[in-house]
């Protein structure tokens, strides 16, 4: 590798890296547009929060724990390397490292930037009745420990890698880890009070569809970074074609969200074309770079539709998701890495199977016994009367629209 190739690279990879960290402010966009404005501060603190608590984490042990080099203790199950990041001496951090594609700090950053990313999608599915110190907990725990050792098991060279399980940015290790404990943190946490009432669903419409609508266009502006730099070079016929695809899925699962929210509500549903665009990018977020374009745009589509009637399912059996975060992630992260052995001819299907079950077991374990353990000593949910008044105030003694919706005595 020359060090023009080198430098080129790492410049690649660290523009990646700024795009991924574009993609928190997206979903703080999405969550408080899709959320009731008595709740907004306290989404808005949750999703800085998780940026910093996934980049400190990752630094103290996370990077360690799903990157272990030789240092495994446990077969290719679990690895440690030691506490905190440390880049070897001289070259051997640069042109040396990982055959010269890119440098020490380069990987970690960009790596950093995607711990925090699977921690928000559960932000979203526990919104407006989580207690926002029993989040912290929550937060601090699964993204240092669950995240990094199932990760290890992929992109670390742990067991899963070695039987041919494939994910290039994170269908599985980001989102359906991320889905997963969102589940397990819905189901332990109940609905929000009066989403269910005398056996039927109530609408609880968000604040500002238009900060959503930007969201996520933020979301997918950040993607092109998210699937683009995990090509881990900066070939310019490989990083086009992921944009290409990653871009067609996105637009196909648009469109397929509208019509077929059209099709079942009799009218073209936003808040359904935002997710419907969010599933593509989902969708084909493991497989960007080893689908043709054609299945590309199979995989948006089925993604459209996919997350239209997941809401509908998640909705009818009382599993109150305020912002759809499981069907976006959980239900097409696992649709996008079974599409890996579908259509991919570089891939078979078995080992995606087995992946999508064994990151199932793990994270919803490890999620039950993180939210069971809050949930025993300090709480996992705000009484009635706080979450009724609203978690800006309850939680925060603030409002994010002072003087415009008031809920405190001025």
């Amino acid at each position: 590798m020359s060090e023009e190739m080198f430098t080129i690279n790492n410049l690649w990879i660290l523009l990646g890296a700024i795009l991924v960290f574009s993609m928190h402010p997206g979903f703080a966009l999405v969550e408080t547009g899709l959320c009731r404005a008595k709740n907004s501060v306290n989404i808005l603190a949750k999703n800085m929060i998780t940026v910093a608590i996934g980049l400190l984490t990752y630094s103290i042990i996370g990077f360690s724990l799903m990157y272990p080099g030789e240092s495994w203790t446990l077969g290719k199950v679990l690895g440690f390397s030691g506490f905190g990041i440390s880049s070897p001496e001289g070259i051997s951090g640069a042109i040396a490292y990982n055959g010269g594609k890119y440098g020490y700090w380069t990987d970690f950053i960009f790596q950093g930037m995607f711990a925090a990313t699977c921690v928000t999608i559960v932000s979203g599915a526990v919104a407006e009745r989580i207690k926002f110190g029993a989040y912290l907990i929550f937060a601090v725990i699964y993204a240092s420990l669950a995240y990094t050792i199932i990760g290890s098991w992929g992109w670390g060279g742990g067991w899963l890698s070695s039987i041919g399980f494939y994910d290039l940015a994170g269908s599985t290790f980001v989102h359906s880890v991320g889905g997963w404990a969102a589940l397990m943190g819905a189901m332990l946490l109940g609905p929000r009070i009066g989403k269910y009432v005398n056996g039927h669903s109530k609408a609880m419409p968000g604040s500002n569809l238009g900060f959503a609508t930007l969201g996520v266009f933020l979301l997918w502006f950040g993607w092109f970074g998210f699937n683009g730099a995990s090509v881990f070079s900066a070939d310019p016929v490989m990083v086009a074609y992921v944009f290409t695809t990653t871009s067609l899925s996105a637009a196909a699962g648009l469109v397929a969200a509208m019509l077929a929210s059209w099709a079942v509500q009799k009218k073209p549903d936003l808040s359904m074309m935002l997710n419907g665009c969010l599933a593509g990018l989902v969708g084909i977020t493991a497989g960007a770079d080893c689908v043709s374009i054609p299945s590309s745009c199979i995989i948006g589509i089925v993604s459209g539709v996919v997350v239209v009637f997941s809401v509908y399912f998640f909705d009818r059996i009382r599993i109150d998701d305020p912002v759809g975060a499981l069907s976006v992630h959980l239900v097409c992260g696992v649709w996008g890495t079974l599409a890996v052995g579908i259509f991919s001819p570089d891939h078979a299907l078995l080992p995606q199977v087995i992946g999508v079950v064994a990151v199932a077991a793990a994270s919803l374990s490890s999620s039950f016994i993180i939210f069971y353990a809050i949930k025993k000593t300090i709480g996992l949910r705000v009484s009635k009367n706080e979450e009724l008044k609203g978690l800006d105030i309850s939680e925060h003694a603030m409002e994010a629209y002072n003087g415009f919706q008031i809920f405190i005595n001025e």
